[in-house]
Formats: C-alpha cells, structure tokens, sequence
C-alpha cells in the first residue's frame, strides 16, 4: 500500500467549503438584486456573470496573478499580495466558481415571478420580509443546488489553482494539483487513489442532492391539509 499524504484532501475541503459559503452569501442578494433590474442592465450583467463558464481557466488564472501578484494593484497600494496563499486561492476559486452559485439561484428568482411578492406587498410585508419570507423559502432548492455545484466544481478546480496558488505542499496543493504531482512522477497508484476517491465523493454528493430535491418536489406535490 503506498503512502498518501491526505493534506491535500483537508486542504481541498476547506478552499471549497469557505468558496461556498462566501458565494452563497454573496449570490443571494445579487441574484435578487439583478431579477428586480432593468433588462438591459439584467442583460449585461447576466452575460457578466457567466463569463468564467466560456473563458478557459488559464485565461483567469493569469488576470488573477496580474491582480493578486507582485507589482500589481495590491502590490502599490502597499498590500500584502495574495499570489501563492490560500487567501489567493480562495478568491481566485469565488471567481471561477462563480456562475455555479449565481444561476441556479438567479433562475429561482426569476421563476418565482412577480404575483407572490406583489400579493405579500399588498398584505403589507416589507421588500426584506418579501426576501426573507417569500423568494428563499421557494428558492431554497436551487439554493441546496447552487451549494452542491460550487463546492463539488472547487473540488475538480486544477487551472486557476495551479496559476494563482502554485504547489506549495501545505498552502496551495489543493487535491487536484496532487493528483497531477504524481502523475508526473508516474506515481500512479497514489494518483488512481486519490482520483478515485475524489470520483466518488462528487457522485455521493450529487447524489445526495438529487435525492433531496426529488423528495422536496414530492413533498410539494402532496395535498395539504387544511
């Protein structure tokens, strides 16, 4: 059995739970503040918010260096750079991760409409009682959607890991960066490890999330009582 050091697995974990919280956090009231925009102004910022999905990771990688690393912007306002820490990790995984957070909980926004926040309006409910009260109770599977996207999509992340953070054993070697380590030293059963049980930790958790959302929707297709 070979040795595997497994700080790799904790170190991923942790960048993709904080990536998640902190896009959840981040996504909620700027997916209700662009639903209630104008279209042109929702348009641009839609397109916006997508472009991570068709720019390839290198693409961010490298603006994301120019930003966070040595003389640049942090750099001359006298900042610490967060080039190669886990700080620049986590803000460069927020950008990459981005649109799987805000969609799913955009579209939910959207669908919800118009009628059930102006029947609230008319009942006298606040916009934040509207928000709080209305919009993420219906929202609240895309939102359980969005989670299980961003935190399984920052698990897989390898390009704009491996250019804004490197490989630094303990910091920034993230699970998908070890994986590659040994593939290059043609380590491959620590790598066919590692792989496989990163495969299966993302099958568990989507699974897990299908399930939920089918027993939500079957539960909201139950009469209920009066």
């Amino acid at each position: 059995m070979p040795t595997i050091d497994f700080t790799p697995v904790f170190l991923s974990l942790k960048l993709a739970s904080l990536t998640t919280l902190l896009l959840i956090l981040m996504c909620l009231p700027l997916a209700w503040h662009i639903t209630h925009t104008r279209k042109s102004v929702k348009s641009f910022l839609a397109a916006l918010s997508t472009l991570p999905l068709v720019l390839p990771p290198t693409v961010l990688g490298f603006y994301l260096l120019l930003i966070l690393g040595a003389n640049g912007p942090l750099y001359h306002l006298n900042l610490p750079t967060l080039a190669f820490t886990f700080p620049g990790l986590v803000i460069g995984s927020m950008v990459y991760s981005f649109p799987f957070a805000f969609q799913p909980i955009y579209n939910a926004f959207e669908q919800i409409g118009k009628g059930p926040l102006e029947a609230a309006a008319v009942l006298g409910a606040s916009p934040t009682d509207r928000f709080f009260t209305i919009a993420l109770p219906l929202a609240k599977p895309s939102i359980l959607t969005a989670a299980a996207l961003t935190f399984a999509h920052t698990l897989g992340e390898f390009g704009v890991i491996l250019m804004i953070g490197g490989n630094i054993p303990g910091e920034t070697q993230v699970l998908s960066v070890a994986i590659y380590e040994h593939v290059e030293a043609l380590e491959y059963q620590q790598a066919f490890i590692l792989s496989g049980g990163m495969m299966l930790f993302s099958f568990m958790l989507l699974f897990t999330l299908h399930y939920l959302q089918q027993s939500q929707l079957k539960y909201n297709t139950l009469p209920q009582k009066t």
